[in-house]
């Protein structure tokens, strides 16, 4: 195992050496230094420290200062704050700091030693456990997903999938995290089988037994919450993960309550123009053409596909709720329309119901394909959990929800699909008017890989419209990708690892819901 270096500033180092002998005698690697100053810069020229113990009485930049100029630039490596002074308002201060444990002088090698466990061994040993407890877990998961599960079961399967992969992610088990990938990759293989066996029943408008769809989600999820006088925010995060949900969630439960979550599926295509659309007009794209046959554009017509998303909404709401509702909807696709959200948050307290469509993480994941920095920074799965719960942490519409925390409203956040990271390509072959999506094709004449797809030759009976009358569409199973054989390697190499949706997999098509409410107003 790689040795633990410390770095120890203190202006009366000299008396460390007994500790210095203790330490390393224990396996540690100790580097010492007398002043602020010298942590600092020790601090940026050796990138491997993994821990610092800090004097608080130091000459010229005393300890507290000092923890504060380390945070700038290493917020992640801990720091033990050692001091003679057990003023309270020091102490207050310095945890305020996120110092990661507090000593009072004299120290005795056992105190440390302690401290040392806790702080590194601890994360160690976290590590090993999880590790330990994925692989108990690991036949049992195999288990379920070999078994022939219902949907209730597959959604199981997947929030435990994702709970494993956000404890892995912490753990530091690459080899762990590689074993969950392949079982991931194995369950959407049974997955897809499972859609492609159930999904044409599943839309059946006959079917008194279907799933909760996006064409029913908001008959079932909203406005059966709608019956009390509580107003309702209905908050849509395009393109949102279940995943990704998980760690925006606890940011969430500081100011609400979690009073319920719950799952629907998104319909086929896995993408806006088809699931946001259903699920603001009630209704499958089919249904949503022949009743707004000016306001549905096909896949292969010029103009914008979810241009009258807030029209749907109130024909809905008339359809389905018989008495007056004051509602109000918001889509905010650029930045500058966020900016303005937090001022006006407090105004929608006078609706039954406010819509706020946000497209940041679609935007994200399209941006992520084009950019060669942002496939850096979201280069997989963690980074991009990562990177979405930054940007919520500091977005506008953080902001504006904490100004009704203390308001007796209600909160219904959800999402129209996921999205999945492609790998592996699959050829198909169509004309100039197929569709250019990655993950589904629509048009005249195609070839394709039967066993990577789900096709689909009848759209009218699966809620599709049918832009010609021999239109075809294909869904991709798993992680494939649709290429066409021109310029084959250019695009397998362009595409691979990008995020895409359209297609089937867990990530794209389970989605979860959740119903929350204010901590200060009720």
């Amino acid at each position: 195992m790689n040795k633990i270096n410390i770095l120890w500033a203190d202006d009366e180092i000299d008396m460390l050496k007994p500790l210095r002998i203790f330490l390393e005698n224990k396996g540690y690697q100790l580097h010492t230094v007398t002043n602020g100053y010298d942590a600092i810069e020790f601090l940026k020229e050796n990138g491997k420290i993994d821990v610092v113990f800090l004097d608080e009485s130091m000459p010229g930049l005393s300890g507290l200062e000092t923890l504060s100029e380390i945070k700038k630039f290493r917020a992640d490596v801990p720091v033990v704050m050692i001091t003679k002074n057990e003023a309270e308002t020091i102490m207050d201060e310095a945890i305020g700091s996120q110092i990661a444990d507090y000593l009072i002088k004299p120290v005795n090698p056992h105190q440390i030693l302690l401290s040392l466990k806790k702080i590194i061994d601890n994360k160690r040993l976290v590590g090993e456990k999880t590790s330990s407890d994925y692989q108990q877990d690991f036949r049992q998961l195999l288990m379920e997903i070999n078994s022939g599960p219902d949907l209730e079961g597959w959604i199981d399967i997947y929030k435990k999938l994702v709970n494993w992969e956000l404890k892995l992610g912490g753990s530091g088990s690459d080899q762990m995290l590689d074993i969950l990938a392949m079982q991931k990759k194995e369950a959407n293989n049974e997955w897809s089988r499972f859609v492609v066996k159930n999904y044409m029943d599943w839309v059946d408008p006959q079917n008194a037994e279907a799933p909760i769809m996006s064409h029913n989600m908001m008959r079932n999820f909203v406005f059966r919450e709608m019956e009390d006088e509580v107003p309702t925010l209905f908050v849509l995060m395009d393109n949102m993960r279940y995943d990704q949900w998980k760690v925006i969630l606890p940011i969430l439960k500081e100011q609400f309550f979690l009073e319920k979550e719950d799952f629907f599926l998104s319909i086929l295509p896995t993408t806006t123009q088809y699931s946001r659309n259903a699920i603001f007009a009630g209704m499958m794209p089919a249904d949503i053409q022949k009743r707004f046959p000016d306001k549905w554009l096909n896949d292969n017509e010029e103009g914008g596909k979810n241009m009258y998303e807030e029209d749907f909404f109130k024909d809905q709401l008339k359809r389905l709720i018989r008495r007056e509702v004051k509602s109000h909807y918001v889509k905010v696709t650029r930045h500058h329309y966020g900016k303005q959200l937090p001022d006006q948050m407090t105004n929608f307290l006078a609706n039954d119901i406010t819509v706020i469509v946000y497209n940041f993480i679609d935007m994200l994941s399209h941006a992520r394909t084009e950019m060669e920095v942002l496939k850096e920074l979201a280069a997989d799965e963690a980074a991009y959990r990562s990177i979405t719960r930054s940007w919520f942490l500091h977005s506008p519409l953080w902001a504006g929800l904490q100004k009704l925390a203390d308001k007796d409203i209600r909160i219904v956040f959800t999402t129209d699909h996921g999205t999945i990271r492609v790998a592996n390509p699959s050829k198909i072959v169509g004309d100039r008017d197929t569709t250019t999506n990655l993950r589904y094709k629509v048009g005249k004449n195609l070839r394709y890989q039967d066993s990577d797809v789900l096709d689909i030759k009848d759209p009218l009976k699966a809620g599709l419209p049918r832009p010609n009358i021999s239109s075809t569409f294909v869904f991709a199973k798993e992680d494939k990708f649709f290429l066409y054989p021109n310029n084959y390697n250019y695009y397998h190499n362009y595409y691979q690892d990008t995020f895409q949706h359209g297609g089937i997999s867990l990530e794209e098509m389970i989605c979860s819901v959740a119903i929350l409410r204010s901590k200060g107003g009720r």
